[in-house]
Order: C-alpha cells, then sequence, then structure tokens
C-alpha cells in the first residue's frame, strides 16, 4: 500500500468511497459527473498548507482515503492537533486492514509534525468504525457536537 496526496483527477473515486455506505449515500453525489462544488472544495484544501486529502493505493487503485488538517491552537501550549475527516475504506478492501495502516500513517504524519493530539469524529450511527478507531487507540473522551447549517 502506498500513500499520496490526492489530485484532481481522483475526485471521482475519492466521492464514490465517501458514498459507499449508508450514511454517506445520504448526503453525497456520485455519479458520472460530480458536482462542481467537490472541486471547489478540493481546490480550496490543495490551497490550504495546513490540509490535505490523502488516498491510499493498492496496485495503482485508489482503496481509501482520508483528509489530514493541522490545526493550531493556544491549548496544549500553542499545541497544534491534527483533524482525521472523511476516512472511507473501499467495500473490497474492508476487513483486510487498510484502515488501520492508513490510520496509523495519519497518526504518524502528525506526530513527525510535532503535533500534540489527534483527533477525529465518527456518526453515533457507525458502532463498527467506532469499534475500529478504539482498537487503535482513540478514546470517546470527550462529547462532539454539530450544528447542521444546511441539509445537502
Amino acid at each position: 500500500m502506498t500513500f499520496r496526496e490526492a489530485t484532481r483527477a481522483d475526485l471521482p473515486a475519492i466521492v464514490r468511497l465517501l458514498a459507499d455506505d449508508p450514511l454517506g449515500q445520504t448526503r453525497e453525489s456520485p455519479g458520472e459527473v460530480i458536482p462542481e462544488a467537490y472541486f471547489a472544495a478540493f481546490d480550496a484544501i490543495d490551497g490550504d498548507p495546513n490540509n490535505s486529502v490523502i488516498v491510499a493505493e493498492i496496485d495503482g487503485a485508489i482503496a481509501g482515503t482520508l483528509q489530514l488538517t493541522y490545526i493550531p491552537g493556544l491549548t496544549y501550549t500553542g499545541g497544534e492537533r491534527a483533524q482525521i475527516e472523511g476516512v472511507r475504506v473501499a467495500s473490497e478492501h474492508r476487513g483486510h486492514g487498510v484502515g488501520q495502516v492508513l490510520i496509523r500513517w495519519a497518526i504518524d504524519q502528525a506526530r513527525a509534525r510535532g503535533c500534540r493530539v489527534v483527533q477525529l469524529t465518527t456518526d453515533r450511527q457507525r458502532p463498527d468504525s467506532i469499534r475500529f478507531y478504539q482498537k487503535i487507540g482513540f478514546r470517546p473522551s470527550h462529547m462532539g457536537m454539530k450544528y447542521h447549517l444546511k441539509d445537502g
């Protein structure tokens, strides 16, 4: 498995991964032509030195993805934190350790950068994901809350 920063050309495959679960099916728009909003979001991420979309490849095919964001902060004595979002593994690769290797790679990147904390959120409707993250060492130390501004 290899890791690299995603390119615009990877977006259709990434959006398919994001939509490949019951929750993603309700909020993502995969298809032959993906909405321009995905490209605008990717361009904003790509232009931000504290943000990246990563893909994991197996035999040249995208097997997984995540977004890694570095957030400066005043807490932890001015320590930076890494936020992991949008983690997905292709259905044919689930259960084979791809997700674990992908998350450990992101943790290693954060450690190498000097981050003090690595954080992520997962929906409570994803009990398998919660167990997966706890198995890796993440702990439900805080209660995350979201305020959705717009549906869709």
